[in-house]
């Protein structure tokens, strides 16, 4: 039984649930290792500075995690003079469904970073299990080119928290998307906040 189920079983009514979800997401949100956050602004800032572009993908709910960066990077910062700039590979209906149809799902991610990742970029793979093939199979190809590649990942991090140059992990129990899913969106408003309130300084 996960956390989850437990919390659930104990609870008699939507309101001791809810109390024992949100004290249980403050457990997970602990696990956060600050200095991986630390190391991750480091990594967008870098790129910011010399002009690099940042490629966010996820899958699911980790899609729309991936959207969310990028509109918090791009437009969330104000910083048009000297931008972050972010996009996220899932957005592109189009380019998704051709590749998808055309060459298999699992290659959703790496054939868009072949036609547009250059040197000096950024690769963000967002994921709870960590094990997507189309995440494995972009931060593969990311690795093999020398660029940069960051795993947001939950569980027990799977296979990203292997092969990621970096590594930001919030443990949690194996299928509690609920918790893991989350806590990257913190982890995104927290990131997104604070390059808000830099960018704002720099003026």
């Amino acid at each position: 039984m996960n956390e989850l189920d437990k919390i659930f079983s104990q609870s008699e009514n939507v309101g001791a649930f809810a109390t024992g979800y949100l004290s249980y997401l403050n457990q997970v949100l602990a696990g956060f290792n600050i200095e991986d956050i630390s190391a991750f602004v480091k990594i967008l800032l870098e790129a910011r500075e010399c002009d690099a572009q940042i490629f966010f993908m996820g899958n699911g709910g980790s899609a729309t995690t991936a959207c969310h960066f990028a509109n918090d990077l791009v437009i969330g910062t104000r910083s048009w003079s000297k931008p972050f700039r972010a996009m996220s590979l899932t957005d592109n209906q189009a380019i998704v469904t051709a590749i998808s149809n055309d060459d298999g799902y699992e290659n959703i991610f790496v054939m868009q970073l072949q036609a547009l990742m250059k040197k000096g970029d950024a690769v963000v793979a967002i994921s709870a299990s960590g094990n997507s093939r189309n995440l494995v199979r972009a931060l593969e190809y990311a690795n093999s080119k020398g660029v940069t590649t960051v795993g947001i990942t939950s569980f027990d991090g799977g296979q990203l928290r292997q092969i990621a140059k970096l590594k930001v992990h919030v443990p949690s129990n194996k299928g509690e998307y609920g918790p893991a899913e989350d806590a990257h969106m913190v982890l995104n408003h927290l990131v997104g906040t604070y390059l808000n309130r830099l960018v704002a300084s720099e003026k």
